[in-house]
């Protein structure tokens, strides 16, 4: 140690005495120890801090990027559903309009086939006619040929004049009657030609329309795939079934009528056809959306602030732990509004939660507003969305004022910022 840790004397001079330190081997190995580990440890210390801000920086520059891109993906399938929505809503005056032509031609139809069912029956009843005539003009053939000759039992009997007078007025009224029915027989078969003409150009235009439906169908069922799929994925992200959601709603609204009951064209208990069922189809995803929209009254779509606030830290792993909600900073005092209908199931205080308040709403969804200043609510009252429930504030573990909000689907913590979105950009 003397090697490399000469003895030193450090000398203090006063204007009267001088005194001297020594510092001997020993003495300055500890001290240059000790300078040593110091400057590691600040070294270190700082390094650390460095690569924490650094990698924090990186982190929330990727969650707004991937935040920026969710929103415009968002904004644009919005977009999208409006104008299906009205191509929808145009396509289903056209399928109304073509439903009513339809409806017009084949009343035009089955009055064209009764004229023919008539025309055939008339027809067959002059055929009959022209026979009773004919066998008629035999019989009276027959009777003048024996009124012709003299009576065999020597009775008396008409003179040839009068029978030949009998004789042509009864021929007379015979060929009118054939030449009245020739005339009958001429026009119902001209009617039925016209019938028949009629009846194709019925059947090319039945061809045209059924296009035209097919068509209409296509660009419905288009503009109703690209509006239920986006409401489906955000159900399913939410960590809900939509399927039992779209049951849930409709056991609580299950009255029948209206524009959305399935059609039915008849009444005989036929299998419907083609274009029935595919209507069917459309007016059942209808019905999926209007199920929707009843669920979305319910759903906690909104903030739970009105006034200024900022995003301070998003749902995810936190420093290595889950933090299960969303915080949004504030000045304290900030009223808390309700999300969505429901019931209070706890209002008091809760560990880090400090002052924290549940709500029970539809459709097993559970939100949670904490670190309140105040609570204005208690356990078992009915809140409305909208319903002031509490103030911002600082109590449990918090670093400053927020409200840290949850929402919680079959006890489940689920990203709020989904419900918030949808709230924004798909109802």
């Amino acid at each position: 140690l003397e090697r490399w840790f000469p003895e030193k004397r450090l000398f203090l001079k006063s204007e009267e005495v001088t005194r001297f330190i020594r510092l001997g081997p020993g003495a300055q190995m500890v001290i240059w120890a000790v300078g040593l580990a110091v400057t590691a440890w600040l070294i270190l210390a700082t390094a650390i801090i460095l690569m924490d801000s650094i990698g924090a920086g990186n982190f929330r520059a990727q969650a707004e990027r991937d935040r920026t891109v969710y929103e415009d993906r968002l904004n644009s399938l919005s977009e999208e559903r409006d104008r299906r929505a009205v191509e929808a809503t145009q396509a289903q005056a056209r399928f109304a309009a073509a439903l009513e032509q339809v409806s017009a031609m084949q009343s035009e139809l089955l009055a064209s086939e009764n004229r023919r069912r008539e025309m055939e029956t008339g027809i067959e009843v002059i055929q009959q006619t022209l026979r009773d005539t004919m066998v008629d003009r035999q019989a009276l053939s027959t009777e003048l040929a024996r009124v012709s000759g003299t009576g065999s039992d020597g009775a008396e009997t008409a003179t040839p004049e009068a029978r030949a007078e009998e004789l042509a007025t009864t021929l007379g009224v015979i060929s009118d009657a054939l030449a009245q029915t020739a005339d009958e027989r001429d026009t119902i078969q001209t009617q039925a030609t016209e019938a028949v003409a009629h009846a194709d150009a019925l059947e090319l235009d039945m061809r045209l329309m059924e296009e035209r439906n097919d068509e209409i169908f296509r660009q419905l069922e288009d503009a109703l795939t690209v509006s239920v799929e986006p409401l489906d994925n955000m159900f399913r992200a939410a960590g809900m079934d939509p399927d039992a959601l779209i049951n849930q709603v409709r056991s609580g609204y299950a009255g029948i009528g209206g524009p959305l009951v399935p059609i039915q064209f008849s009444t005989m208990g036929a299998v419907p056809d083609a274009d029935t069922l595919r209507a069917n189809t459309i007016l059942a995803s209808l019905d999926r959306i209007n199920m929707y929209r009843i669920a979305s009254e319910n759903l906690p779509l909104v903030l739970p602030l009105h006034t200024s606030f900022r995003y301070t830290s998003p749902f995810g792993r936190r420093w290595g732990k889950m933090h299960e909600g969303v915080d949004l900073a504030g000045s304290i005092g900030s009223p808390v509004y309700a999300t969505a209908d429901g019931v209070v199931t706890f209002a008091g205080w809760s560990s880090g939660y400090g002052r924290l308040i549940k709500i029970r709403h539809d459709y097993g969804i559970e939100t949670r507003y904490g670190h309140l200043n105040a609570i204005k609510v208690q356990v078992g009252q009915r809140v409305s969305r909208g319903d002031r429930i509490g103030d911002m504030g600082n109590s449990g573990r918090s670093t400053g004022p927020h409200l840290h909000y949850e929402i919680r689907v079959g006890g489940k913590s689920i990203d709020p910022m989904i419900y918030i979105r949808a709230g924004r950009n798909v109802f």
